[in-house]
């Protein structure tokens, strides 16, 4: 009598045990369809190419004093050649200096909101698996950290859904911005 006791209540456990309710969801694909992710990407990128037209702008102007320079250089005398040189010298390496510092502090400044977003995300799943009753939401990628999951398993659409609902936007599933990519 002890023994069938004993097996119907580590069944039991057992069977309590499975009652977990699990999921995933592709890392990458909802930080990608993050409406909020796309939003800042595009800010980022007219930024930079405004950013790159300025530094075009001065190159072409300093490009521009080189070759008059190098037209004029017989005009003038030794010690003024040298000065020309080094002071052309000097402005390349300023040039290059500011370009290298611009492009840094926008990395930089890319880099810390990108990393803001990606908490937002994590946090946003969270509470999510909370809200719904969720024991664990495992995250996948490229690297496929997940090899199998069970059909029904995979939850990034709905939860790409409600992210992009919380924030305002639109719901785009990576499939979607795939089509619309290759229409335009």
């Amino acid at each position: 009598m002890k023994k069938i006791a004993l097996v119907i209540f580590g069944a039991a456990i057992l069977t309590s045990c499975n009652q977990e309710k699990t999921a995933y969801v592709d890392n990458t694909v909802l930080i990608q369809d993050f409406k909020e992710m796309k939003e800042t990407e595009a800010q980022f990128n007219k930024r930079s190419e405004q950013l790159q037209k300025g530094l075009d702008s001065v190159a072409r102007a300093f490009q521009q004093e080189v070759q008059e320079f190098r037209e004029n250089q017989d005009k003038y005398s030794d010690a003024e050649l040298e000065q020309k040189r080094q002071e052309l010298m000097q402005k390349n390496q300023m040039l290059s200096q500011q370009q290298q510092m611009q492009g840094q502090m926008l990395r930089e400044e890319s880099d810390k909101i990108i990393d803001s977003l990606v908490t937002k995300v994590k946090d946003f799943v969270s509470g999510y698996g909370k809200e719904n009753g969720y024991t664990y939401i495992f995250g996948s990628n490229e690297s496929a950290n997940i090899m199998y999951a069970k059909e029904g398993k995979d939850i990034t659409q709905e939860v790409l859904k409600a992210l992009n609902k919380k924030y305002g936007g639109k719901e785009t599933s990576s499939k979607e911005t795939t089509e619309k990519d290759s229409i335009k």
